[in-house]
């Protein structure tokens, strides 16, 4: 008769006190190399997930980004819809201070929507990645759950001899009940963390459903918008045009001097000398400027949406002014550029096709290529500021145009775009890039941003 078999010391592996339980319910006693070498399998099978697995997690992670953008990328509207938001525009009431204001009100909603999304694609990642972490935990035990319930079969087919029905038995009675009792225990935390994993799945598939759905809508009504702004741009740049015979000959003058010029300071100044729309916006706004300082500034403030210059001088708005587009902050002034200098702005990750907004009231003196700035919109701020802006794919504003801040003046691309502000930065996003320069040199813009204190630097 085989020898009694004291109860397991510590905690042993599941597998092995199973296996354990079994050959003592059936009189015998696994032998020590036997038993250690079930444990080893047992361990390396529980901490390392299959290849298979981790293959499986990575074509789910590839497939929900595909899926985020093919969501925004794709999303159209019906020609029903489009000629709806036309037929509205049409019945605008058709002065300048009413479209501008509708254009303003179009990018706001276009940039609440976008930040929208940005934020319900970061929690649909974070959601995915907590469904990989659950999946991966499953399939590391996924061996052990096997054996466990191959285990439990067999006890039911075979089960140990009961005492009160077979009192021959009794010393394989007292084995089985011995190892049992070390087994149950963890078969229940084993069962109960099973349970507990698959509903917290369950649980992330309904709330990744519900994230998906909100992208969707969101998706939906961010065409709709962005349609809307399109018509009004087209409307006012058609306008613009009309009243503007000259406007060709000096976008051709002014690329021929961006093409000449060797830094920004050069075609800055080559511009309010050899351009008569950017000279006349000068002109302008040292005519605001007097204006100010003879009435007062209260005096001649103009806060109205048909306002032909800066509401304010451009000192006074420290503190006040708005990214031109949502996202997060790559580089600041003063940082490091990557090519042995400092950064003479601030670049900003954005969305794919994000809307740029004016930051600030100005005049539009140039607007086009620019070295390997690539497309650059520069921005007449009065008191001698300019504001610079690259990266763009596109620009929607024209040379000697006015435009109030919070006005939709151009549109990023799908990817970064190469430029001498961004060539560095490890980000394939598009990547906007501000310049604020105070008589010809650039100074940190940092003290005229509401937020970008908040903004943290992302890399």
């Amino acid at each position: 008769m085989a020898a009694p078999v004291s109860a397991p010391a510590g905690r042993t592996s599941l597998i092995g006190l199973l296996s354990l339980a079994l050959v003592a319910g059936a009189g015998f006693v696994a032998a020590p190399d036997a038993m250690a070498k079930a444990e080893e399998e047992v361990a390396v099978t529980a901490d390392e997930a299959t290849p298979e697995a981790v293959a499986e997690i990575a074509a789910r992670k590839t497939a929900r980004e595909e899926e985020l953008a093919a969501l925004t990328r794709d999303m159209e509207i019906s020609g029903d819809r489009q000629e709806t938001i036309a037929r509205e525009i049409a019945e605008l009431d058709q002065d300048r201070a009413s479209l501008n204001a509708a254009l303003i009100r179009t990018a706001e909603r276009v940039h609440r929507l976008e930040t929208a999304l940005a934020e319900s694609e970061e929690r649909y990642e974070r959601l995915g990645g907590n469904e990989d972490e659950v999946r991966l935990s499953l399939s590391k035990r996924r061996a052990v759950l096997a054996e466990v319930l191959a285990a439990l079969e067999r006890i039911g087919q075979k089960p140990p001899p009961a005492l009160a029905v077979r009192p021959e038995d009794a010393l394989a009675a007292v084995r089985s009940a011995i190892l049992l009792g070390g087994v149950l225990p963890e078969l229940r935390l084993e069962a109960e963390a099973l349970a507990g994993d698959l509903a917290e799945l369950t649980a992330l598939k309904r709330q990744m459903a519900a994230e998906r759905d909100r992208l969707a809508g969101d998706a939906r009504r961010l065409a709709e918008e962005r349609a809307r702004l399109g018509v009004l741009l087209a409307d006012k740049k058609a306008r613009f045009r009309a009243r503007n015979e000259a406007l060709a000959a000096e976008k051709k003058k002014a690329e021929e001097l961006a093409a000449k010029a060797t830094s920004l300071k050069d075609l800055v100044a080559g511009l309010e000398k050899e351009i008569a729309s950017a000279r006349e916006a000068a002109e302008a706004a040292a005519r605001a400027a007097r204006e100010r300082e003879e009435k007062g500034e209260e005096a001649v403030a103009d806060a109205s949406a048909n306002r032909l210059a800066p509401a304010v001088a451009f000192i006074k708005t420290k503190g006040h002014l708005s990214l031109p587009a949502r996202g997060a902050v790559l580089r600041r002034y003063g940082d490091d550029d990557g090519i042995g200098g400092e950064s003479m702005g601030v670049s900003v990750s954005t969305r794919p096709r994000a809307r740029i907004v004016a930051p600030v009231d100005g005049w539009v003196v140039y607007g086009g290529p620019f070295r390997s700035y690539g497309q650059l919109l520069i921005l007449n701020a009065g008191d001698g500021y300019h504001i610079l802006l690259a990266g763009m794919e596109t620009i929607d504003v024209e040379l000697g145009q006015f435009v109030l801040a919070g006005e939709p003046i151009a549109v990023m691309g799908t990817q970064r775009l190469a430029s001498a502000a961004t060539l560095d930065i490890g980000s394939t996003q598009p990547v906007l890039y501000i310049e604020f320069r105070k008589d010809g040199k650039a100074i940190d813009s940092a003290p005229w941003w509401v937020d970008m204190e908040n903004q943290k630097v992302d890399g």
